[in-house]
């Protein structure tokens, strides 16, 4: 998506720098336009209004970012968009996109592969949360992390990513207790080890026979 969007100057965009810890667009915010994640990391979540946060997932690089409503009228986010890390996007308006899209068409079928593909993604994280429970949602996110991030390691795959355990709490809409309690299981059962703050992954088959794995494709089961 992002190729054929930058192709040959297909569609105008303007480059913005975003610091650790500020936000691309919070919800309620109106829908001005899409990101394109050049380097860096953005967050995608939501805040229950009891203060509980839910994390949908992780875009990075060449990623794109952003609730798109094409030729629809005034709409408004419904999700946060902040940056983890500095980044730096390329921002493109809805009019330019717009415009973009009914002037190329290779460009318009791109789009609307990406919101299948970006749709399908968000379908098959909550039928894990909704079908397995509290395993399925932190066996599926270990697993979908390990797609994304993962390294192969000596001793499996490493998750070359630093999250805190509340961190990846909010993926899975659980406490930081609970997801200590599972890890801290895992742990004993040698499925899952730390390094410098980062997940080893030594049985990834074993996680997936916990969640009946489909086996989908790698393109959708990923955190981004």
């Amino acid at each position: 998506m992002h190729e054929a969007l930058l192709e040959g100057g297909a569609i105008r965009h303007t480059s913005r720098k975003y610091s650790k810890g500020s936000y691309l667009f919070r919800e309620g915010d109106p829908i001005r336009g899409i990101y394109l994640v050049k380097s860096g990391k953005v967050q995608i979540g939501k805040v229950t209004p009891e203060g509980r946060e839910l994390t949908l997932k992780i875009c990075g690089e060449n990623q794109m970012v952003g609730e798109i409503t094409v030729f629809s009228g005034p709409s408004k986010y419904r999700l946060d968009a902040k940056a983890v890390e500095d980044t730096e996007c390329l921002k493109i308006t809805i009019e330019d996109l717009e415009e973009a899209l009914q002037r190329e068409q290779q460009l318009a079928m791109a789009f609307m592969r990406w919101t299948g593909i970006d749709q399908q993604k968000t379908q098959t994280k909550f039928r894990d949360l909704l079908l397995h429970g509290k395993k399925g949602a932190l066996y599926s996110t270990l697993i979908r992390l390990s797609n994304s991030y993962g390294e192969s390691h000596p001793e499996g795959v490493l998750i070359d990513i630093v999250l805190t355990n509340q961190e990846l709490a909010n993926f899975c809409g659980m406490t930081r207790e609970v997801v200590n309690r599972m890890l801290s299981d895992l742990k004993k059962d040698g499925v899952v080890s730390m390094k410098d703050g980062k997940i080893i992954i030594h049985q990834i088959p074993r996680l997936k026979d916990e969640i009946n794995c489909e086996e989908c494709p790698i393109y959708l089961c990923k955190i981004d």
